[in-house]
């Protein structure tokens, strides 16, 4: 099936997928602990079966068993050898099942998560990530699969990894849904609305969610990528939250409920609906009862101008906000910036961006061009570090085609990139690049022959590039033309002719436009007044935005002005709340407090997850004559308190966390031998901590060790996969006053209680804490585990609750 054939395929009509195939196998024998796809092939009618069922139930996308059935999975069960053969018979399984069906019936191959992360928070590189997805959808395209599907997955890089790799290997239709947590993000902070932008852009035929939840929980979600949806989008819900009954998981919400959601979920906007954990085929076929003659949502068919990064995005409109793209993270003219960069070090660059966000920027714009350094490296490093520590989009701003590409590569949003213009060669390679990586990208109407001699050469220049950008398929909306601001020291009517650029494009092209200011003004006196009166004209001819330095206090409050002015949606408010925070009298408290206040750059390096710099700060204390228990308590925790404040209060999300505790981490190992000698210091309690026997994941459990070390507990991590005698065993010998359990899975939970029952038997007197994604509370109580944690951060105080350890 070809893309075409799909969108086709999708029009008109609700698409109906299959509903769960895990917890359904472990009913019907399928033990945990072992390869599902391994057990699959070896109990061959048992799966059949069930996937026939789905048919017989209406469904119309009918998904493979090879979600597991990767490079990395595999070789955890010794099995990566035969993986190209068991994807053949996973996918026959399938194509069988739908053989005599009395409707249509495609099949997906199916990928997820490889349970491996990312750098910098994991050691898999993303390249060989992508790899890894590269081989797995050549076999499944070999196999015969019709399309693909990724599903279950957390983090918007890993997806993006995933979409990569389909485009470089095959031509078929991919659908693409993640898992969000009770907040509305996943795991790293990703919002829906994030996803869906992102996820479309690089070329995803249908976007959406699964798992996650109930049916009712999933309602909002689905909302919030309506908004900016262009591709139909996907619900597939959990049969209701799993609860305990009779001592195994159950999902509570019988097929009749479930079904009753199906009309409230087509009109928050989904027009394909499944199932996922607890649901049956008995659930899709009352779905398919319910909502067979409802009308499939109509897919908007109107573009928007959307960036984004890992955790937000940003609307341009045409008659928005004037928006500012923050320019300061560029070398050129910045002798300290340079000098660090020589030296590899990002301090000032990440403090660049921090102080841009706080001050109003909206993108920001990263240029690493300048001698003695790799330009290419430094790109990426930066990327990657500012991505981190801030959640504003960025702009990619080089004058290399493959800088811009690699850059592309690694950004885990949706960029703009700075620029393409007609000089030799640069429509050619950028424009297929800008389309494959889903970018916008400012259109610079410069030619080999230099700056356009006039209006109307400049209007060709601008042509010739948005139909070259249209031919290749993508919109008006992916392009800012640069209106190209001159010096009107020597050319008088520089103003005008930008000014008459501006209105052009947005006026008769519909075209966003962009603008540097220092040009206007080069060579002439009192410069700021110069760019602040031209941005202040810009903006009434329709300037969408400009790249400036938003800690000009002048200029962006002239900008907010300037809205206020043209009676901009919001921006009387707007214009308010910029004054009040600018105010003289405010200034001045600041600057006292701020004076008043000692700089403590150990705690300031922890906040920012400076690893870097981390054990120069802490020598330099140390060298003070500061003692290191008063490093750690008066400033390392500190530090991650607030971090877990900031996380608590969703203004950090899992990246900086693992930032911020991978810091502390390099700090506390220096210290460790200094406190270790110091004999007022009270060693605290041993924890120990595995994810149970037959689940594989480990990423939160990882993440709760690192910050319980930082916290000064001693952490005996066992590893996943981790039998009860293991871990009752490991709790004895090591005295441990805690036992942290971890499950990913609903068909793993029930090994928890095994372990609760266990301690129990042999008098085991540590407390045990249990968390994971499908970890509730209730759970917890009903188990008799003595504390539950939702994350990391909340994991230390259940800690110090149980422990009397504050």
């Amino acid at each position: 099936m070809d893309k075409k054939s799909f969108q086709k395929f999708l029009q008109n009509k609700i698409v109906y997928l299959d509903g769960a195939t895990g917890s359904n196998l472990m009913k019907a024998g399928m033990p945990m602990g072992v390869c599902p796809e391994q057990w699959i092939l070896e109990h061959r009618e048992v799966c059949l079966k069930l996937q026939k069922e789905y048919v017989a139930a209406g469904t119309d996308i009918l998904y493979c068993p090879t979600f597991t059935a990767n490079r990395i999975k595999l070789e955890e069960y010794h099995l990566y050898d035969k993986m190209e053969k068991m994807i053949q018979e996973l996918v026959g399984i399938s194509k069988e099942a739908a053989e005599g069906a009395d409707h249509p019936v495609y099949i997906a191959g199916d990928l997820t998560m490889t349970g491996r992360q990312l750098a910098p928070m994991g050691t898999m590189e993303l390249e060989e990530l992508i790899d890894v997805y590269k081989e797995q959808i050549r076999c499944l395209e070999k196999a015969g699969a019709d399309l693909l599907v990724v599903e279950t997955m957390m983090s918007l890089q890993e997806t993006r990894a995933c979409l990569i790799a389909v485009k470089e290997v095959s031509q078929l239709p991919v659908m693409v849904t993640m898992s969000y947590n009770e907040d509305g993000r996943t795991l790293y902070g990703t919002d829906p609305a994030t996803a869906m932008v992102v996820l479309q852009s690089l070329g995803a035929d249908a976007v959406g969610v699964n798992c996650s939840a109930g049916p009712e929980e999933m309602i909002t979600l689905v909302k919030a990528m309506k908004e900016y949806a262009n591709v139909p989008i996907i619900a597939k819900p959990n049969a209701g939250i799993p609860v305990l009954q009779d001592g195994k998981t159950i999902y509570p919400m019988e097929p009749e409920e479930f079904a009753g959601y199906g009309k409230l979920l087509i009109e928050a906007g989904a027009g394909i609906l499944g199932g996922c954990c607890g649901t049956t085929p008995l659930h899709i076929q009352k779905l398919k009862e319910q909502t067979k003659d409802l009308s499939a949502p109509e897919v908007n068919k109107e573009k928007k101008r959307l960036l984004t990064s890992e955790r937000k995005t940003v609307e341009i409109k045409l008659d928005g906000p004037f928006m500012v793209v923050g320019e300061r993270i560029n070398p050129t003219g910045k002798k300290k910036l340079q000098e660090e960069l020589k030296e590899g070090k990002l301090d000032l660059a990440l403090q660049m961006a921090e102080e841009q966000e706080e001050n109003g920027a909206d993108i920001l714009d990263i240029n690493m061009g300048m001698n003695g350094i790799d330009e290419k490296e430094m790109m990426l490093n930066v990327i990657t570090e500012v991505s981190n520590a801030v959640n504003l989009p960025l702009c990619i701003d080089s004058s290399h085609v493959d800088i811009i590409e690699a850059a592309l590569r690694i950004y885990p949003g949706r960029a703009l990139i700075n620029s393409i213009s007609l000089e030799k060669g640069k429509v050619e390679q950028l424009i297929p690049i800008a389309k494959k990586y889903g970018a916008m990208f400012v259109l610079l109407p410069l030619s080999d022959q230099g700056l356009p001699k006039d209006l109307e050469e400049k209007k060709r220049i601008i042509h010739t590039i948005m139909d070259a950008a249209l031919q290749a398929g993508m919109n008006k909306e992916d392009i800012v033309v640069d209106g190209l601001v001159a010096t009107v020291g020597a050319n008088k009517t520089a103003a005008l002719e930008c000014f008459e650029t501006i209105a052009y494009c947005k006026d008769t092209l519909g075209l966003a436009t962009i603008c540097g200011l220092s040009n206007i003004s080069f060579g002439l006196p009192q410069r700021p007044y110069i760019n602040t009166a031209f941005l202040t004209m810009a903006i009434s001819k329709g300037l969408t935005m400009a790249i400036a330095n938003p800690s000009q206090e002048l200029l962006m409050n002239i900008a907010f002005a300037s809205d206020l002015l043209l009676n901009k949606e919001g921006a009387d408010l707007r214009y308010i709340n910029k004054a009040n925070a600018t105010s003289s009298e405010e200034k001045k408290i600041v600057e006292t407090a701020s004076k008043s206040v000692e700089t403590r750059e150990v705690f300031e390096a922890v906040v920012k997850g400076n690893k870097k710099n981390i054990l120069d700060l802490v020598e330099n204390e140390l060298k003070k004559q500061k003692q290191p228990d008063s490093i750690m308590n008066e400033e390392l925790i500190p530090a991650i308190n607030y971090v877990g404040e900031l996380f608590n209060q969703q203004k950090y999300f899992l990246p900086q966390l693992i930032a911020s505790a991978e810091t502390m981490k390099k700090a506390i190992e220096y210290l460790e031998p200094l406190l270790q000698n110091n004999e007022d210091v009270k060693e605290k309690a041993t924890v120990v901590i595995a994810t149970v026997e037959g689940d594989i994941h480990d990423i939160g459990k990882n993440l709760v060790a690192l910050m319980l070390k930082n916290y000064g507990y001693k952490v005996i991590d066992l590893g996943k996969d981790v039998s009860k005698e293991e871990i009752i065993q490991a709790a004895k010998e090591q005295q441990a006053s805690v036992i942290g359990l971890s499950a990913l899975m609903t068909t793993t939970m029930m090994r928890m209680k095994e372990v609760v029952e266990y301690a129990k038997q042999e008098n085991i007197d540590a407390k045990i804490m249990i968390g994971g994604a499908v970890i509730t509370q209730s759970f917890a109580e009903e188990i008799g585990a003595d504390g539950y944690s939702k994350d990391a951060q909340e994991a230390v105080e259940v800690v110090q609750k149980l422990l009397n350890d504050e």
